[in-house]
This record gives C-alpha cells, structure tokens and sequence, in this order.
C-alpha cells in the first residue's frame, strides 16, 4: 500500500478544505443531547450540504449513488472533516455506515434505487434493530419471530440497544424466519419502516446520560417480503457483511477525534504541572504511537476492501479490538490529568469517559471480536 499523496489527491484535499471553511460557519448551532428532534434536524441539515456539494457517500460505488472515490479520498475527507470540527453523521450513522453499505453490496437494484438516494440525501433516518434482551453479545440466539404471510413477513419480538429509534424512518431489522434451522442458518436481514402498525418505542438512558438508544416492541408488525435483503434465512451472511463495515470504517473519524483529544490532555498536563511525571509522558507519547498505528491500519483494510467490491474483512475486527482498549486508556489518561476534576459531570470529559466504557461491548464485544480473530485471520479450530 502507498501511503504518500498525488498531486491530484492533494488537490482534493484543497478543494475539500476551501468547501469546509465556506460552510462551516453557515451552520445553526448545535442543539442539546436531549433535543433528538433538532439533533436529526441539524444533522439531516449537515447530510444534504453534503450531498448537494458532491461529498455524500463519497466512497460509495457510483452505481450506488457515490462518487466512486480512492480509498485514499475516503480518508482523506474523513481527515478533514474530523480536523475542521465538521457534523459528525450523528442521527444518520446507521443509515450511512451499516444499511446504506450493506444495501449498496447486497440489496436487488430496485433496492437501491429506492433506499439509497434518500440516505445519501438525508431525507432518511436509520436505526439498528439488532440486539435482543435474552441474547446478550450472541447475535445468533436472537429470538424475534417473522411468519410469511403471503407477501408480508408478520414480525413479533422485541430489540434493545437499538440506535436512533426515536427518530428512525427504517429499521434494519434481524428476524428469524426458520426456528427449526441452526440457529446461524434461520436468521433473514429486514428493512422494516418504523411507522408500520405494532411498533413501540422505549428510549433507555446510558451510563453517560444520553438517549440515542432505545428498546423496540414488535406486535405482529407487516414488513413487505420487498424489504428483505438476500435471500429468507441467508441473514447471517448479510448481516456479517453490515458488522464488517461497522467495525471496519465507521470508527475512522473517531481515531482523529482521539488524536487531537490526545494533544489536548497533553497540553492540559503542562499547564496544571503532571506533565513533569515520567510516567505519564510515556503513557500520552506509547497512546500517541498506537493512535497513529490505528490510523495506518484502518488505511489498509480500506484499500484491501477495495479488492472486495468495498466490504471490509475481518481485519476490520483487529481494529475495533484494539481501538476500543486505547479509547477507554485514553479517556483513563484525561482523568489522570484532570485529577478531582474529572469527577465533575458538568465536564465533557467525564461523559466522554463514561461513553468510552461501552467501546468494549458495542459493535461486537472484545470477546467475538478476539473469536474473529483467531478463527479468520489466524486460522485456529473453533472453540466448543
């Protein structure tokens, strides 16, 4: 893989940056965490100037809606929109980073025509109906039932832990339509609008205070057989392709986020005098370096994904790993530095921390994430 630019790569770069500090300051200000109305308001807002600037689904094929662009443009926009202060995708991160890609890579052409431009667009909200109460980190033992009925999938069961669902138009919902199959064989991949008859929603509040998760309750709600992508009981392997693109990219602008949040705990550390601690100068300069490793990591498993019409493989799971582990250190290192401080709750660093505990759980916990790992890249028999 090469690292270094071209003189056209760095031309976008330039283009990209002008855009940036055009619009940025055009924006309205951001509303409050618990404002998800005007949250999916501002980031729909966001979504569209990049849509209508060219910058939506960048990476995505052009016969998705995308501009095709180099993996090396990929990362080169992510870069940039981190380092200005941009919107980060926000209510649109389901639809963006999971369905949207795994519809571009699975769904009939029909599919995408009608799905794919109103995300692009940021017209639609996405929300991950994934998780279940009883199923815990085992995604296969997911019990939410969906019976044929002519032409409609008949859906009752319920999700947790579900993204967005307050404010989602689509659920990308995970069925089983087969309960005498194996449990990895019976599962079907459902596009499933959250207007439908028979849904409630229940938001749960994190750890951190936040409300961007919620429970989902399923009353024999009607999902057209037309919402399902793949083929009945072929869920499993479409749903591995959307937790390869949540673990491989959708965390990319977060590894910027973490530098610069790096450099600014450095800079706190002169001025309050712990920064004369041997210790933790080799703590800030050891994250520094794994930082800057996970950044050149998630370069390789884009340009490798390239190879594979644009899914991520199972490298993605080295990395989710790994950046979950340095993201709770680098938090741990924030309230080192911050001393009594980061107990205060007013501070964002302390929501920040909070947040950084669940690195380890969400998007697959470290444990499936080190299955992965073992059982795809390093070749080892499968545990009991």
């Amino acid at each position: 893989m090469d690292l270094t630019y071209t003189e056209e790569e760095e031309a976008f770069r330039a283009r990209l940056r002008a855009w940036l500090a055009a619009v940025l300051p055009t924006l309205p200000p951001k509303p409050g965490p618990e404002d998800w109305p005007g949250r999916r308001a501002y980031d729909s807002t966001w979504q569209r100037m990049l849509h209508d600037a060219g910058y939506a689904g960048l990476h995505w094929p052009e016969d998705a809606g995308g501009r095709g662009a180099t993996p090396t443009q990929h990362l080169i926009f992510l870069e940039e929109t981190e380092r200005a202060g941009a919107p980060y995708v926000g209510a649109h991160f389901v639809g963006l980073l999971h369905a949207g890609p795994t519809i571009a890579a699975e769904g009939t052409p029909a599919q995408r025509r009608r799905w794919l431009p109103p995300i692009l667009r940021g017209d639609d909200v996405w929300c991950q109906g994934f998780s279940e109460p009883e199923a815990g980190s085992d995604l296969a033992a997911l019990r939410t039932r969906a019976v044929l009925d002519g032409d409609t999938y008949v859906v009752t069961g319920s999700k947790t832990w579900t993204s967005h669902a307050e404010v989602a138009d689509w659920c990308e919902l995970l069925v089983r339509t087969d309960p005498r199959a194996p449990r990895h064989r019976g599962i079907t991949w459902l596009a499933m609008p959250m207007s439908a008859d028979g849904i409630k929603v229940r938001p749960l509040r994190t750890l951190a205070g936040s409300r961007e998760f919620a429970e989902v309750f399923l009353d024999e709600v009607r999902v057209p057989v037309a919402n399902r992508v793949g083929e009945e009981n072929d869920g499993w392997r479409v749903t591995m392709v959307t937790l390869s693109f949540e673990r491989g990219t959708a965390f990319a602008g977060e590894v910027i986020a973490c530098q610069r949040t790096l450099r600014e705990i450095a800079a706190m550390a002169r001025r309050n005098g712990s920064w004369d601690e041997q210790a933790l100068r080799r703590r800030i300069g050891r994250l520094a370096a794994e930082f800057s490793v996970l950044w050149r990591l998630i370069q390789w498993n884009v340009s490798a994904a390239r190879g594979r019409t644009g899914v991520p493989g199972a490298g993605g799971s080295v990395f989710k790993l790994r950046y979950s582990q340095a993201r709770q250190e680098l938090y741990d290192t924030a309230a080192a530095v911050l001393g009594a401080d980061a107990l205060d709750a007013a501070q964002e660093w302390t929501a920040d921390r909070l947040s950084s505990l669940s690195y380890t759980i969400a998007a697959g916990t470290s444990q499936i994430q080190k299955n992965i790992v073992a059982e795809r890249i390093l070749g080892l028999p499968k545990g009991p």
